[in-house]
């Protein structure tokens, strides 16, 4: 017979450098370099591709931001205002744009600081969106979006726990406010300037793409009606406005700037006032300059564009860090990043994790792209879930730090209560972190999100249902009845709030204390089985799938595959359970106890 093929080369990562000649030696070098290069161009393209994406939902949705904002009798209602700022933030995809509109319409009188309290809280849960639409683009892996999903989700929880807590408190006894105002009365604040970090290197790209004037959304949001005709687009970024004193005519004595500088001739009245020309003296540089399309075509063509580069950049980041990170660098990076400090300092660990967060949110100046990066490697291993939360939570006082910066540097009459907005924001995050991370029981985030996780990793359809529901429905639902009035509020919401703490309160006795219980709830079984499980809605959309699809052949193969793939899986349901990474270090980690029940029921439901 034929001799034996000769056995396949070992791994290029398997080889040891000191192993290698003096060319392997450069060329390894060369390869790692030029590798790291290309990771950080990718993050940059990906930093940038945020900030596009934000200017594109500002052009699509930005004057409706700044109209929903003109309703002084709906935002007098707390909970509507906490979903305006929801809504507003999904709208522009920035918190500090929504919040730079609340701060404009302090300052011009339109609302007093009270009301924008529950709006800043809004915006706090609007801007965690990015991060988790980030996530949606690792589902092709299972593992790896199980551990990107929950790892994103954990941001959103955050949110959503401290404002179910923080509102009720501060409608009841003004918490927020009255600290806030008495360190704004404390302190004899000057007005100082908002630094530029890493908007010097990501403007000379993103300015020659697109520029917009951010005082058009805030003058509609403050009533001014030329605002509204005007374009988001900036055509000239180079202006003087000259101030000369001038006789107008004007309906009658009472609008005469003084009596002194009144005439009346007839029927004619003239009166001297200040009158401001504007002069553009040069053009902007940007692509959009000269392009005459409304700004909501042009809106759409930045956001189809800039999804593109975000997607191709995120998954061209993953597969770099993928290759980078293997074997002995894996393992070491990966023990870095999350082991705790030895005993009995390990409780200091998760506190400079949230120092770094802060740090690093300051010089990216976005919360959403600190988040937003931290996510694939939540996704393929490196971060694990218990680190990303003191690393997210670090990333929301971050970007308020930057926002009483910015504050700073408003005028002195305005000075005053921009600086308060900016406060509550920090204080909301930290009162927050109060609540919900020095004590490891509280974090129940972290809980949640690994739950939340281990579901979509096994329904995907469902992460698609949790931002629509949680970002979209729910605060649509919640803004159609505070339109109604409190009445119609109270009278739809306080049965479905009661209904879901009585579903929580079983669900735990459940887990915990089932002999409490009546024996007919110590499970859902009495309920129809699309009531509590999702597999019969898991067959509903895999239906629809299938007749969405174009070749039907692919799809009985696929649906073949899955399941294959779920016969494989109760069969070794019996054999100790590990967790399935793309890094060959990282393959020895074992789920928590309680995922692996989860994941066993959910398997055992979808045989049915």
């Amino acid at each position: 017979g034929k001799p034996p093929p000769p056995p396949p080369p070992p791994p290029t990562h398997s080889v040891s450098i000191q192993s290698l000649d003096t060319k392997g030696k450069v060329l390894r070098v060369v390869v790692s370099v030029g590798k790291l290069f290309l990771l950080l161009g990718f993050l940059y393209m990906f930093i940038c591709s945020l900030d596009i994406l934000s200017s594109a939902f500002q052009l699509v949705g930005g004057k409706a931001a700044g109209d929903i904002f003109q309703d002084n009798s709906v935002l007098s209602n707390p909970l509507a205002g906490l979903v305006i700022g929801v809504l507003v933030t999904l709208l522009v995809q920035s918190s500090s744009t929504s919040s730079s509109i609340v701060v404009s319409m302090v300052s011009s009188g339109l609302l007093t600081v009270q009301l924008a309290v529950p709006i800043i809280m809004g915006t706090n849960i609007g801007t965690s969106v990015t991060n988790t639409l980030v996530a949606m683009t690792q589902v092709g892996e299972r593992s790896t979006f199980r551990r990107a999903f929950a790892g994103a989700t954990v941001h959103d929880f955050f949110n959503w726990l401290s404002v179910l807590v923080l509102l009720p408190l501060e409608v009841a006894s003004g918490y927020l406010y009255t600290v806030t105002k008495l360190i704004i009365d404390s302190f004899n604040i000057e007005s100082g300037e908002a630094p530029d970090l890493l908007n010097v290197i990501t403007d000379p790209l993103t300015d020659s793409i697109v520029q917009l004037d951010q005082s058009v959304i805030s003058g509609i949001a403050t009533g001014d009606q030329e605002a509204r005709n005007k374009s988001l687009i900036k055509r000239w970024c180079l202006t003087f406005t000259n101030t000369t004193l001038k006789n107008v005519t004007v309906p009658g004595p009472e609008n005469c700037t003084s009596a002194s500088l009144c005439w009346v001739d007839g029927n004619i009245t003239t009166t001297l006032k200040n009158i401001s020309d504007t002069y553009n003296i040069k053009k902007c540089t940007h692509l959009f300059v000269n392009v005459h399309l409304p700004d909501l075509a042009v809106g759409l063509i930045l956001l189809a564009l800039s999804l593109l580069v975000l997607c191709s950049c995120l998954i061209l980041i993953v597969k770099l860090l993928n290759s980078m990170l293997k074997g002995q660098v894996a393992g070491i990076i990966k023990k870095i990043l999350n082991t705790d400090f030895p005993f009995p300092f390990g409780w200091v660990t998760g506190y400079i994790a949230i120092l770094v967060g802060a740090g690093m949110t300051f010089i990216v100046q976005s919360s959403s792209v600190f988040t937003s990066a931290i996510t694939p490697l939540v996704g393929i291993g490196v971060i694990s879930i218990e680190r990303a939360y003191p690393l997210s939570l670090g990333s929301n006082i971050g970007t308020t730090t930057t926002a009483i910066l910015a504050a700073m540097a408003s005028p002195g009459d305005t000075l005053g209560n921009a600086l308060q907005i900016a406060l509550v924001h920090f204080l909301f995050n930290i009162s927050g972190i109060i609540l919900w991370y020095p004590i490891p029981f509280t974090r129940i985030p972290i809980r949640l999100a690994k739950g939340l996780g281990n579901i979509t990793a096994s329904y995907r359809w469902f992460a698609a249902v949790y931002i629509i529901t949680c970002f979209f429905i729910l605060p649509l639902f919640v803004f159609s009845l505070s339109l109604a009035g409190w009445q119609v509020l109270v009278g739809v919401g306080a049965p479905l709030i009661l209904m879901l703490i009585i579903i929580i309160v079983i669900n735990v006795l459940q887990k915990r204390k089932p002999g409490c219980l009546p024996a007919a709830l110590r499970s859902w079984d009495f309920l129809p089985l699309w009531a509590h499980s999702l597999a019969p809605w898991d067959k509903v959309v895999s239906a629809c799938t299938a007749k969405c699809c174009c070749c039907c052949k692919c799809c009985q193969i696929a649906v073949d595959d899955q399941e294959k793939t779920g016969r494989e899986s109760v069969e070794n349901n019996k054999k100790p359970h590990v967790e399935v990474y793309d890094n060959p270090a990282m393959s020895a980690d074992k789920e928590v106890e309680n995922e692996i029940k989860i994941e066993l029921e959910i398997l055992k439901m979808s045989r049915l």
